[in-house]
């Protein structure tokens, strides 16, 4: 709440210094202090409603529909047969709604340390929150960290929807947290984590990208466009045990009808592929 002045919120963080994003607010929906984060809903005038982390902006309700999407298919259309799914994070339901729509997909379990988020998600994001109404979802509130120690081998795709590398997050981008990826995975496991942006935050990107190196044989980083994050950019990296898969091009694709029926507002064959095509100063400095 301390963000806002004069009717605006504004995000301020050490992970982007020198820079600030505002959204004015319209009314405050939801203030809480979970045992692992401050929680603030709010609803903004441009933007709809948002979800506030720990000072940090994690989806307004006009453009969460990239991220979800992206962070979502750019796994689950790679894996050739992704029939069970594990979602660490998420506690909005929006990673939930789109992992769902896959017709491939029977089986879904989803961790989320923070209870007071999906309370929050379920009462003032319905248009996310749905996800959890699925009946091929399992929602287990608990450590990601410590089902994944018990659940070894069990996993097609694994998907990390982590805030940024602060709080309890911070723990979600480290090299141990791969290696319990890696073993919680079926052989040839395909694997989709938040991965921040070259623009504000390099050193974490390259970074992230070698700890996750040292288990898996192939990593990509993809990006898409998100206007309410920072720089309006998003990273994602997206990694397979498969030696022999292509992560840069979709092995399942949607028809248009499917397109159209699942409302697929940003995710298709040709993003798939072009969102992995970089820049030349990251190119060089990720390879």
């Amino acid at each position: 709440m301390d963000q806002i002045r004069n009717g605006w919120f504004s995000e301020i963080a050490d992970l982007w210094p020198g820079q600030s994003f505002s959204l004015e607010v319209e009314k405050v929906l939801y203030q809480a202090k979970s045992a692992y984060q401050d929680v603030l809903v709010f609803e903004s005038k441009n933007n709809g409603t948002v979800l506030v982390l720990d000072g940090i902006i994690q989806c307004t309700q006009k453009d969460e529909f990239s991220y979800q999407e992206m962070l979502t298919f750019l796994a689950l259309c790679s894996h050739p047969n992704p029939r069970k799914v594990l979602i660490v994070g998420g506690g909005d339901g929006g990673v939930a709604r789109e992992v769902v729509k896959h017709p491939m997909v029977e089986e879904v379990v989803q961790v989320e340390i923070d209870e007071k988020v999906v309370i929050a998600s379920k009462q003032l994001l319905p248009f996310m929150a749905k996800g959890f109404d699925s009946p091929k979802l399992t929602l287990n509130i608990c450590d990601g960290f410590e089902y994944m120690k018990n659940h070894v081998g069990e996993f097609d795709v694994i998907i990390t929807d982590s805030s940024d590398p602060i709080g309890p997050a911070v723990n979600l981008f480290t090299e141990n947290y791969y290696g319990l990826l890696k073993n919680a995975l079926k052989p040839n496991g395909v694997i989709s984590c938040q991965a921040g942006t070259v623009w504000s935050d390099f050193p974490q990107v390259k970074q992230t990208m070698e700890n996750c190196k040292k288990h898996f044989p192939i990593v990509n980083y993809a990006t898409s466009s998100v206007p309410s994050y920072p720089d309006g950019q998003i990273g994602y990296m997206v990694a397979t045990l498969n030696k022999s898969l292509n992560l840069k091009k979709p092995v399942f694709r949607f028809t248009e009808k499917q397109v159209e029926e699942l409302e697929l507002r940003y995710y298709n064959d040709e993003i798939h592929s072009a969102s992995f095509v970089l820049p030349n100063f990251v190119r060089k400095h990720l390879s």
